[in-house]
């Protein structure tokens, strides 16, 4: 079964393009699966057993997940994991199991993140002087992050991979390569050009037009977790709420744009979703704002 799972994940990877974190958390679902499915039946699986497992089957993997702690956007997850698996086998293996459809994943309830106000957008500039004062450059990189993320609505992982190559003579739109390397085109805010123009002019190191325009302190590209971890600073610094996050900073441009009067249909373009339900979750917010702000103003609205 190891080579089957491992010609799996390169399938996802090399032909379905996931990004190598997708990969990796659909291997641990399915491997948690075999395990559960080891004890289960008292032997290991092998390829042709996979036809075995009936509904009572999984749904005791399910009973032993929740045993387990594990959450119901866990358990979706992995149970949508299982089921592109099981497509995979049916198509290269002839390995068919009609259970796993008869499987419902648990509701999941989505969250509708918050939106950071833009005031403490603004107080972040002076509070990363504060933080980084003995390393001015440090200073200009984090605010060009900052600025980056809330003037595009960029992901974390997107901001991260751009190279110098890429922000050379401040084009008005950037390429951005997102989730299953999509391409989109977003475009840059003068506000963002000159903080991204101020960082790489006082830098140290990692001005080749190939290197990533974001380094550590050591010159190495920054990580996800460094990003994070300026940001926690900054929320740390100014007592802000805890879902002052990198995604919180994206999540307000988007809140913003709607705001303003985009259309969904361009801000899924600008945010690189796939699906306009996922965009549509703005909607949700900007009308929770909207009903607060009539709770609290309306004059009819104590009747």
């Amino acid at each position: 079964m190891k080579e089957v799972v491992t010609e799996f994940i390169d399938y996802l990877t090399k032909t379905k393009n996931y990004s190598s974190h997708t990969a990796t958390a659909y291997e641990a679902d399915i491997q948690d699966f075999l395990g559960f499915y080891q004890e289960f039946s008292g032997a290991p699986p092998f390829v042709a057993d996979m036809s075995r497992p009936d509904t009572i089957c999984f749904r005791s993997y399910l009973a032993n997940r929740q045993k387990r702690g594990l959450s119901h956007k866990s358990t979706a997850r992995a149970l949508s994991s299982l089921r592109s698996f099981y497509k995979f086998l049916a198509r290269n293996y002839g390995v068919k199991n009609d259970a796993i459809g008869l499987i419902s994943s648990p509701k999941v309830p989505r969250k509708l993140s918050k939106a950071i106000d833009p005031i403490d957008v603004e107080h972040m500039h002076s509070a990363i002087r504060d933080i980084d004062a003995t390393e001015p450059w440090l200073a200009a990189r984090d605010w060009a992050l900052v600025v980056l993320l809330f003037g595009c609505g960029l992901r974390i992982s997107e901001a991260l991979s751009l190279r110098n190559m890429d922000v050379r003579g401040c084009p008005e739109v950037l390429r951005i390569v997102g989730k299953g390397n999509k391409e989109r085109l977003v475009p840059v805010l003068p506000v963002v050009w000159n903080a991204i123009d101020k960082y790489i002019k006082v830098r140290p190191f990692g001005n080749s037009p190939t290197d990533e325009l974001f380094r550590s302190v050591r010159g190495l590209p920054m990580s996800p977790r460094m990003a994070q971890k300026v940001v926690e600073s900054l929320r740390h610094y100014l007592q802000l709420p805890d879902y002052v996050t990198p995604h919180a900073l994206r999540h307000t441009f988007a809140t913003a744009l709607l705001a303003g009067g985009a259309d969904l249909r361009s801000l899924q373009e600008l945010l690189g979703h796939s699906s306009l339900s996922t965009t549509q979750l703005y909607t949700k917010v900007n009308m929770a704002e909207i009903t607060n702000i009539y709770a609290n103003a309306h004059p009819r609205a104590k009747d």
